[in-house]
Formats: structure tokens, C-alpha cells, sequence
């Protein structure tokens, strides 16, 4: 116990690290994660919510135990000179053999880090086993290849050490991880895929933000392209150089919001295109004429106002959500 207490308290720092930045990066890339098992199973339960936070964290663990601490200063490794890479597998047996004992924790370690992943793969993701195991391989060469190249490149000289032993090691553990997932799998099996085709009527509050967030990311790139070309028209004609950059980009922004938001859903039986990703339709029932109008004038006008008020607006209206069970919009 005291060699594993030992080695684990270098790697505090690193786990410190990960935890600071989960926050941010959770709202980064949890939200991708939760579109695809919209897409994949057409509905997202609790536990699949904290498999995701619980998967960004280890994402996070992984890049800090492995690339953390980077190089500072003005001497040392990385910066004044470099570690040789470890490309002779059997390594660990003259290891083995100078220090006994005190190496398996290194071992262990490489292997039970990458548990994880595999099960992720094999759980969440539903991985195949050599798919799951390939993707251990993948992950594990790219961290290898990271410290062996001073972060590709970013620093002069390699700061850790670049082992082939851990990519056996890494692997191994996620082929160990799929297995687990496997063994759970028998004992509670993954729910069913969505059918071709589903769309739900009654989305909830978090799949309604998923597809929002997908239809921001559209909104962003088609307006950035737009005021892109655009700005260059302009400033190809020397009298209207002037307009380059001018208050009109928020024009487009708005007008690239309203189709997307309102004219898209309209013809396309309510789905937003981030909406139809993640199998919903903002119409939760039938309306037709001046109802269905004002409803997508609504919709359009909540939205809208809550990016403009963001953050404040969106606790507001899942607060409205949890009391009433649908946006304001919906009771038109």
C-alpha cells in the first residue's frame, strides 16, 4: 500500500488539474456526446446524463496524467534537452529484475487507466470489441506520440518519456474495459435503438436544448460565411469599403436565426435541422393557419431573447419547464 500511496501522490496536481477544468470542458463536449445518443437511441436517460459528465471527467484525467505538469522554465527537459523514447518491450523484465516490487504499480496503473475507456466504448458508445480495443490502441499511440515529440512539436525536446510498453499496457486495459462492459451487459442490458424514422412529440427540457445548441453552431457558421463573403464584395468596391464591417452583419445574424429557428421548422413539420438530429419536433401538437404562425412568432421571439439575455434567461425557462412541462410557446 505504501508504494501504491506513494505513487499516486506525484499525480495529485494532475487530478486537481482535471477537476478545475471540468466545468468548462463539460459544457464543451458533453453537449456532442448527448446529440449522438439522441440520434442513436432517440432518448437520453439520467444515468446516460451522468455517463457523459462522468466520461468527460476521465477524458480530461487522461490528457492531465499524461501531458501534465508541461515544461517551464529555462532548463530541464523539453526545453534544454529531451527523454530518449522506450522502444524495447521487454524492458520491464530488467526492470523487474533492479527493483522488483516497485515497478507493478507503473504497470497496474497503465493498465487500470485505460479500463475505463474501454468500457466506454463498449457501453456507452457500443463498440465492438475490436473497435473498442482499436480505439485503446489510438488513444494510448496518440499520448505516446505527444510526449515523445514535446507536444508535437510545441516544445524543442520530448518532456516525458515516449514507451512502447504503455501502448501493451493501455491496450490491454481497454480490452479489459469492453469485457466489463460485456460482463454488465449480461446483468442489465443496454436499452433498444431508436427505430428508423422516430421522432418524438414531447421532448424534454435537456433535448430541447441539445437541438438549440446544434442549431446555434449552424446559425454561427452560416452567418460567419454570409458576413464573410459579404464583407469582401464590399470591400472589393472602393465606395462601399465604408460598409465593411458595419452594424448590417447583425442584420444577417438575425436573418439567418429567423430561417433557421422559423422558416426551416415550418416546412419541415416543426424539426429544426438540430432538432431533426436529435429526433424532435418543436410541435408538440397540431396547429394550423394563424395559430401555427404565431406559435413559430413566439417560439422565434423565446429564443431569441434568451440568447440575449443568456445566462440569466435559461434557468428561467427551465424553471418555467419544470412547473408547467413545456416552453411558454407551447400553450399557443
Amino acid at each position: 500500500m505504501e508504494l501504491i500511496r506513494r505513487f499516486l501522490s506525484g499525480y495529485s496536481e494532475n487530478f486537481l488539474a482535471a477537476v478545475a477544468l471540468w466545468p468548462m470542458a463539460s459544457f464543451l463536449l458533453t453537449l456532442p456526446i448527448l446529440a449522438y445518443l439522441y440520434h442513436r437511441d432517440g432518448r437520453l436517460k439520467p444515468v446516460s446524463v451522468v455517463s457523459t459528465y462522468l466520461a468527460v471527467l476521465y477524458v480530461l484525467g487522461l490528457g492531465c496524467f499524461t501531458l501534465y505538469p508541461l515544461p517551464s522554465g529555462t532548463s530541464g527537459p523539453g526545453i534544454t534537452y529531451g527523454v530518449p523514447w522506450q522502444l524495447n518491450p521487454l524492458a520491464p523484465i530488467g526492470d523487474f529484475m533492479r527493483e522488483g516490487l516497485s515497478t507493478l504499480p507503473q504497470i497496474l496503473f497503465n493498465v487500470v487507466f485505460f479500463v475505463p475507456l474501454g468500457f466506454i466504448a463498449g457501453r456507452l458508445l457500443r463498440l465492438g470489441f475490436g473497435r473498442s480495443v482499436a480505439l485503446g490502441l489510438a488513444a494510448s499511440l496518440f499520448i505516446e506520440v505527444a510526449q515523445g515529440t514535446g507536444l508535437f512539436g510545441v516544445y524543442a525536446y520530448a518532456f516525458r518519456t515516449a514507451d512502447v510498453d504503455d501502448l501493451i499496457y493501455n491496450t490491454a486495459g481497454a480490452a479489459l474495459g469492453w469485457q466489463c462492459a460485456r460482463a454488465l451487459g449480461r446483468v442489465l442490458p443496454p436499452g433498444a435503438l431508436a427505430q428508423e424514422g422516430a421522432v418524438t412529440r414531447e421532448p424534454g427540457f435537456i433535448r430541447r436544448c441539445v437541438a438549440f445548441w446544434l442549431d446555434l453552431l449552424l446559425v454561427g457558421v452560416l452567418a460567419l460565411v454570409l458576413c464573410g463573403a459579404l464583407s469582401l464584395v464590399l470591400w472589393s468596391v472602393p465606395a462601399a469599403r465604408g460598409l465593411a464591417g458595419g452594424p448590417w452583419m447583425l442584420f444577417v445574424l438575425a436573418t439567418v436565426f429567423v430561417l433557421v429557428e422559423g422558416v426551416w421548422p415550418w416546412f419541415h413539420k416543426g424539426s429544426t435541422p438540430g432538432g431533426a438530429f436529435v429526433r424532435m419536433t418543436c410541435e408538440t401538437r397540431d396547429r394550423v393557419g394563424v395559430r401555427r404562425a404565431a406559435f413559430f412568432l413566439a417560439r422565434v421571439a423565446v429564443l431569441a431573447a434568451s440568447c440575449l439575455f443568456f445566462p440569466f434567461a435559461w434557468p428561467a425557462l427551465a424553471l418555467f419547464f419544470l412547473i408547467a412541462h413545456r416552453m411558454p410557446y407551447d400553450f399557443i
